[in-house]
């Protein structure tokens, strides 16, 4: 009787690590409903998305297939119809309440990636979530080499908690570049931060040129030491 329970165990265990449940999927923030699937994604060599064809949707597909393409090296193409898409970004034809304007629907299986929403906005969010599944040098800007392109299966559902989420950039009394106020607005929306308050002005000076009142610059700009 103990070896038949002491087999019925092992043979628990080896099922269990055989089918690679991912359990430890973290997403920041973290989504309203993540259901870990069986197995992972690997970004083939040649990878197709799927997209509508709306004006609004070009930005999202850009960004996507920058990502999607620089670090990996691979091949990225994009058709508004390809039911085999590695990559399928969908539109919802009719409302999802569930979601509302800013939410998505994400599911990643052995074998593609589907991103519903029902506005672009919820598109690239999912977008946002799907980059953080993959390895870390998701993000790098040129070429790296032998990394696994592998994402988790896992079932999500994210809605926005709140309408106004918002950050403050106080570039009045530090001064930044245009570079670095770019990347903060590339780590805001990674984030899936949606406003941007950069305070301008203050008693410490005035940092945005208005041609008719040039005063406010020659004047407010500089601080005498």
């Amino acid at each position: 009787m103990r070896k038949i329970i002491a087999l019925l165990g092992i043979c628990a265990c080896t099922i269990s690590f055989g089918q690679s449940v991912n359990s430890n999927i973290a997403i920041i923030p973290e989504p309203s409903s993540t259901r870990p699937g069986i197995g992972n994604f690997e970004l083939p060599q040649n990878i197709t998305i799927e997209s509508p064809s709306q004006a609004e949707m070009k930005q999202v597909i850009a960004f996507l297939k920058d990502r999607l393409s620089v670090p990996t090296g691979n091949k990225v193409s994009v058709n508004t119809v390809s039911p085999n898409a590695t990559i399928r970004l969908l539109l919802n034809t009719q409302t999802d309440h569930a979601i509302g304007k800013e939410g998505y629907t994400l599911s990643v299986t052995t074998k593609n990636i589907v991103i519903k929403a029902n506005q672009p906005a919820g598109i690239f969010y999912g977008v946002q979530t799907l980059l953080q599944l993959f390895p870390k040098e998701i993000e790098s800007a040129s070429l790296v080499k032998n990394v696994k392109w592998y994402s988790p299966a896992v079932e999500i559902t994210d809605v926005p908690r709140f309408g106004w989420r918002g950050l403050m950039f106080d570039v009045t009394r530090h001064f930044f570049t245009k570079a670095e106020v770019k990347q903060f607005i590339d780590d805001m929306v990674r984030y899936k931060y949606n406003l941007l308050h950069l305070h301008l002005t203050d008693d410490e000076g005035w940092r945005i040129e208005i041609k008719g009142l040039p005063r406010l610059t020659e004047v407010g700009a500089w601080v005498i030491l």
